[in-house]
């Protein structure tokens, strides 16, 4: 039987690492964020008031797409950011800068909303929950040029973005998991508890924190 498993954070919190520790450990399938290439992304970076909407409405169909293929496989697959990230973070974030306008926000949410109820939810959603000390040090570490320069308060809103968001989150079973304590890049035994917890999660559970 296909288990779909989704792994959702801020920036830096670990999900990529998560992903490829999973699936090499469990030959289970990952799948990555997309990486077609936004037509929008650099307007918008030039005038994010005008091509916000453009640029999040793109991610969205994107992640669209990521999302019915991946429910198409069979097996065990593990995504790398849910579709629901970029609406409940990212898009509303924007929105409360008040770089996406009321009316264009509304029409956003509505696509949104609409995929949601057609697109299978994940059979376990795992969050990885980080504090923004947390965040900065794992950011540092991995050493993207485009990422050194992410304020402390960005990562701040977001995170408060994210607890908003999973505290409503309804869709499937949730996992979190408080990551500031554990080291699964390097710690075996940590990555070994990890696994552990979405193997029992898979087999019943609505809502766990892993501390």
């Amino acid at each position: 039987m296909k288990q779909y498993i989704a792994i959702a954070g801020n920036i830096g919190a670990g999900k990529s690492t998560l992903v490829e520790k999973i699936c090499d450990e469990l030959s289970w399938t990952p799948y990555y964020e997309p990486v077609t290439e936004n037509p929008y992304l650099k307007d918008f970076y030039k005038d994010m008031n005008k091509w916000a909407y453009h640029s999040q409405l793109f991610f969205l169909s994107d992640r669209m797409v990521l999302h019915k293929e991946l429910q198409e496989q069979s097996g065990y697959v593990v995504q790398d950011r849910s579709i629901y990230e970029d609406a409940e973070i990212f898009a509303r974030d924007l929105f409360r800068q008040n770089l996406i306008s009321k009316r264009d926000f509304e029409t956003y949410w509505r696509i949104y909303t609409i995929a949601v109820s057609l697109l299978q939810p994940p059979d376990l959603l795992v969050y990885l929950k980080a504090s923004v000390p947390a965040l900065e040090k794992r950011i540092s570490l991995r050493g993207r040029e485009y990422e050194s320069s992410i304020p402390k308060a960005y990562l701040d809103q977001l995170n408060h973005l994210y607890n908003e968001w999973i505290n409503n989150y309804s869709h499937s079973p949730q996992l979190i998991l408080n990551v500031d304590d554990y080291d699964i890049l390097n710690n075996g035994k940590d990555l070994s508890l990890v696994i552990k917890k979405i193997k029992d999660q898979l087999q019943g559970g609505q809502k766990e924190l892993f501390n």
